[in-house]
């Protein structure tokens, strides 16, 4: 069972978060670390670091020849469901294909099925998560515009993942689902029930006699993921709230502005400056929504969708781990029986070929599934770092840029508090 040893030393590339801790996003002092001021604008600070680039980049650049695409969501109705339906369209130069171009329509549940034979047939291989079945948080409705969408953008992904891969996408099963009109023949081809309980059934077992040697790589492997699955979960509720609290302060910012609007035709005297500090507030509201949908559209589904990462992970160690723990039970076997012990050396050969079978699978899936992991969650926090700092230079700029006196000001800072005052009354 040689092959490349996982790095001891891990603990450097996790994110340093603990779950009950908030995160201090800003300081009082605006200098760097080094020393130098804080840069003016995202682009120059996010500069001021050069990232490692990635490790793929130095693997070789990989040529694709499979393109995949899911859109056009289109709703179902029947007597008993309704359901949504999204076409695929795949482009390849594959030899084995028949044909250059496709155009299929799929359900959610063709997904599933896709998913479960790719599982099936190659168990220590990490095949990307799909979205969850039922409505996520913050979802109102389970066939609104936005949960459409979301959903529609995590499919595209997980055929994209696995277009990229280079032993999943020559599977026979996503060929077929690429290509043939209807899976229902596909999908009476699966396993037997008996068949599924066999498998779990073995795997319970397993897990209770546990392994007595595990390799120690993928030791440093389990406590690796159960150290990201900590962190990103962390950080995903810590940007839920994050989020919650925007939309709380965004709902103030929307009863300000009119406030300020009618307080103006009332005063004379204060109507320029209290028309300047609607006119700003308005153009923060605007600001800090844009924000919202920006923390919405990119950082939370790429925070959520290795959140379901982690687990998918870890269920393929602990397939692995059952491959091993059967290996070891058959190979005691051996040594204690008298008979049978042609048929059951045969047995245990051919297991411990699976086990270094998994063993290799999950060597390679693990430097794949970690270099895109780094790249996502590098893109994901970039993007968000660059919007928040333009966002707060644009609010900056639009509070500088309002025109009043200082006398003005005072009183405008002494109105704000007052409606603050009154608004916790009335709450």
């Amino acid at each position: 069972m040689s092959g490349q040893t996982v790095a001891a030393d891990l603990s450097g590339h996790m994110l340093g978060l603990d779950e009950d801790e908030d995160l201090e996003v800003f300081t009082k002092n605006s200098s760097l670390a080094d020393g130098s001021p804080m840069p003016n604008s995202p682009g120059s600070m996010v500069n001021q670091y050069r990232l490692e680039e990635d490790e793929e980049d130095q693997l070789g650049a990989y040529t694709k020849d499979i393109f995949v695409t899911v859109d056009n969501p289109e709703s179902n109705v029947t007597a008993i469901e309704t359901f949504i339906m999204y076409r695929v369209v795949t482009k390849t130069t594959r030899s084995e294909f028949d044909s250059s171009e496709y155009e299929v329509r799929r359900r959610y549940q063709d997904f599933l099925w896709l998913r479960s034979r790719l599982e099936e047939n190659h168990p220590t291989l990490i095949v990307h998560p799909l979205p969850e079945k039922f409505v996520m948080k913050g979802m109102v409705e389970r066939f609104n515009d936005d949960f459409i969408e979301t959903r529609r953008k995590a499919l595209h992904r997980f055929l994209n993942k696995i277009s990229e891969h280079p032993i999943l996408s020559y599977s026979q099963h996503f060929k077929v689902f690429l290509t043939a009109q209807d899976l229902v023949s596909q999908k009476k081809q699966g396993p037997g029930f008996l068949s599924r309980m066999g498998e779990t059934v073995r795997a319970v077992a397993n897990s209770v006699r546990g392994l007595r040697s595990r390799p120690e790589e993928f030791t440093v492997m389990q406590d690796y993921m159960e150290n990201f699955s900590n962190k990103i979960c962390s950080v995903d509720k810590v940007t839920q709230r994050i989020i919650k609290e925007q939309r709380e302060y965004l709902d103030e910012l929307k009863q300000y502005s009119p406030t300020y609007t009618q307080w103006a035709e009332s005063e004379e005297e204060l109507s320029q400056p209290l028309k300047a500090i609607a006119s700003c507030v308005e153009r923060c509201s605007k600001e800090t929504e844009e924000q919202i949908h920006h923390l919405s559209e990119v950082l939370v589904p790429t925070l959520h969708e290795y959140v379901l990462c982690a687990e998918t992970v870890k269920a393929v160690m602990r397939r692995r781990d059952n491959i091993q723990a059967e290996f070891e039970a058959k190979n005691e076997a051996l040594v204690s029986r008298k008979v049978d012990q042609e048929a059951l050396q045969e047995e245990v050969d051919g297991l411990a070929d699976r086990v270094e079978l998994a063993n290799n699978a999950l060597r390679g899936d693990w430097s794949r599934w970690q270099n895109g992991m780094r790249t996502d969650l590098r893109s994901a926090f970039i993007s968000t770092a660059e919007k928040n700092v333009e966002h707060y230079e644009k609010d900056n700029a639009f509070i500088h840029s309002t025109a009043v006196s200082q006398t003005s000001f005072s009183v405008m800072r002494k109105s704000s508090m007052l409606l603050r005052s009154v608004w916790r009354l009335k709450m």
